[in-house]
């Protein structure tokens, strides 16, 4: 089968139209048309016709401990969607079907793309963590991640705080979900919290002043970080003597990822998405390049009209 897809064909280069042969279906593998597909950073059994979604991983071993423990996203020799394989720009892709998940009928299929990257990493931690509805949680950087992780703890029944270096985005953090908003960018803004939240969710990209941080979380809290800051530098005697710690994770495995979907149809939860046409894939990340998406962007399989 001939697949119409857009790839770069040179580190850097633009993505152009681009047509491979898939191959043929494995044994537990299902295969997916493509209309929506969210744009990331990071960049079961079905019936025919039945809406699922696919996020970062594409195929876990199934039988190494961490699988067999349920943490198929942490196997050592899965594969994901995008690294070493033919990726999802495209009008069809492969996957294991452990990792194609039906999409509850509540769902938007046109914005359920990002919840199966962004989505689930932001998820993940509240499960990781036993965040609880009484708990107050700080949330740094309204972004991608960021404003799906206020949406989230909202409903969740959180106390949110919204950190970010932009005050414009105070009004948006609140239409999220955000209880207080603090601009993080005025170095005296933590002092004043010390000893105040649970967890402390990094969403942001960027290395922080760590033991600011570290100072306001509550005795036993969590900062946890699924930014993609480069190193983290701290004093430890803080973390011993409020026995805090430092953690972060990846997407979560399939049992969350289900529990994840539920959760969003139950509390009709979804990301904020800017559509483009797939034959526009490049002026797409061109946007996203540029930090003006608000807040993730989702292609949309336009192949029958080229």
């Amino acid at each position: 089968m001939t697949i119409q897809a857009y790839a770069a064909h040179e580190a850097g280069g633009k993505l152009e139209p681009f047509e491979y042969e898939l191959g043929p279906l494995k044994s537990d593998e299902v295969e997916i048309d493509l209309e929506y597909c969210g744009i990331c950073h990071s960049d079961l059994s079905l019936s025919v016709g039945q809406y699922v979604g696919l996020g970062w991983r594409a195929r876990s071993c199934l039988v190494c401990d961490q699988c067999l423990s349920g943490h198929h996203n942490r196997c050592l020799k899965g594969e994901d969607v995008i690294v070493g394989r033919h990726g999802a720009y495209a009008n069809k892709v492969h996957c294991q079907a452990l990792w194609a998940f039906p999409l509850p009928e509540k769902i938007n299929p046109k914005t359920a793309g990002p919840l199966f990257c962004g989505g689930i990493t932001v998820f993940n931690p509240i499960i990781q963590n036993n965040i609880k509805p009484t708990d107050h949680v700080a949330v740094v950087g309204i972004g991608g991640l960021g404003h799906m992780a206020i949406k989230f703890l909202d409903s969740w029944g959180c106390e949110v705080t919204a950190l970010s270096t932009n005050p414009e985005k105070e009004r948006e953090a609140q239409e999220f979900g955000a209880d207080h908003f603090l601009n993080s960018r005025d170095p005296d803004t933590l002092k004043s919290h010390a000893n105040t939240f649970d967890m402390i969710l990094v969403t942001a990209n960027v290395d922080l002043d760590w033991d600011s941080y570290i100072s306001a979380l509550r005795p036993g809290g969590k900062l946890h970080i699924v930014g993609a800051a480069s190193q983290v530098r701290a004093t430890v005697f803080p973390l011993i003597a409020g026995e805090k710690s430092i953690g972060g994770s990846p997407i979560g495995g399939p049992a969350d990822i289900l529990k994840m979907l539920d959760f969003c149809a139950r509390h009709a939860i979804e990301p904020v998405v800017e559509e483009f046409p797939i034959s526009r894939v490049n002026e797409a990340l061109a946007h996203l390049e540029s930090g003006d998406a608000r807040y993730r962007i989702v292609l949309r399989n336009d192949f029958k009209k080229l």
